[in-house]
């Protein structure tokens, strides 16, 4: 069987251009957007875990630019679905029509939106969970199913959807198993005063420059595959695992605090996507085996929306981060 170390050396023309491209791919995007650079990393390290993303933020925090300005450093099909309340199922997936041929009538599958590459779901929350769900399977499974018959998807496949936060006005929450497939929950927050100073200057002295385009699809898909070979100790793997086991309440090995604030925890995909998430953070900082800090750093991004707090939680003003914070202490290896 093939070593990472002989993996490492046949791929590292790849791992070069990974490693070239994170810095190529912040120039790029410092074009159009000033700061959030861990937004950024987490954005991408999805995208080369091949996950998907979801993008939480007040309207007027450039979500949507963001995404737009992501996807095109891919060369790939882009395709942008703005949620709405009257937006129903087939109009993401694709829906038969009758058709008059040579042959006489008969039903045709015209494709939806969702058959793209990138997918940006824009606001996703602001329209009815029945319309929501209809991503599940191309999220899942790749593909939409339409009168019984399979519809593959492109390869590769994201969904980056934006939401705005579940207070304000017009908006539904998401169902628990839809936020299960999203890799990351991505909180982007307001702008330090000189950084915003600097996107109002720009935005409004002159145009916006072009981004080139730095990956292909064979790329992304290759750097996939590159990503599982990524070699990870099994006491990492353990820590992971019993990070989202501890986040469970009324389990043997709970803490306290979670069976006080925690009404449902984090499931077998928090402990996948950490781990996968983990050997891509590896990657783009120049290393070839992961560490506990990869872990860390990706706690929050992986937990914050697979962790539902309870009534005693909020009347103590306790958020799911705070609380991801105190799993990170609480847990052995951090």
């Amino acid at each position: 069987m093939e070593s990472f170390a002989d993996t490492y050396a046949r791929d590292k023309q790849m791992v070069d251009q990974i490693l070239l491209g994170r810095s190529r791919i912040q120039a790029e995007l410092a074009k159009v957007i000033v700061g959030q650079r861990a937004v950024v990393e987490q954005i991408l390290i999805a995208l080369f875990a091949g996950g998907h993303c979801l993008i939480t933020g007040a309207p007027g925090l450039a979500k949507t630019l963001l995404v737009k300005s992501i996807a095109r450093i891919f060369h790939l099909r882009f395709q942008r679905i703005q949620f709405t309340p009257d937006l129903m199922p087939a109009d993401i997936t694709g829906t038969e029509i009758l058709q008059e041929g040579t042959e006489g009538r008969r039903l045709t599958f015209v494709p939806g939106p969702v058959f793209g590459n990138i997918i940006l779901a824009d606001e996703i929350n602001r329209t009815p969970p029945k319309t929501q769900a209809a991503l599940l399977e191309a999220m899942q499974e790749h593909q939409v199913t339409a009168a019984g018959i399979r519809h593959p998807l492109p390869e590769p496949f994201f969904v980056l959807a934006t939401q705005n936060p579940i207070e304000m006005e017009g908006t539904y929450p998401l169902p628990e198993a839809q936020l299960d497939r999203f890799m990351f929950n991505v909180v982007i927050d307001y702008l330090p005063e000189d950084e915003e100073v600097a996107v109002v200057s720009q935005t409004t002295a002159r145009t916006t420059e072009t981004i080139d385009a730095l990956f292909t699809g064979d790329d992304v898909l290759h750097i996939h595959d590159l990503v599982r070979k990524v070699p990870i100790a099994e006491d990492l793997v353990r820590a992971a695992v019993r990070l989202a086991a501890a986040s469970r309440p009324r389990q043997p090995s709970s803490p306290d605090f979670v069976n006080d604030w925690v009404s449902w925890g984090a499931g077998l995909r928090a402990s996948q996507f950490l781990v996968l998430g983990a050997k891509v953070r590896a990657l783009i900082h120049g290393r070839s085996c992961v560490t506990i800090e990869d872990l860390a750093a990706l706690a929050h991004p992986v937990l914050r929306h697979r962790i539902l707090l309870n009534y005693r939680a909020e009347a103590q003003g306790v958020g799911v981060d705070n609380l991801v914070d105190k799993l990170l202490e609480h847990v052995p290896g951090r």
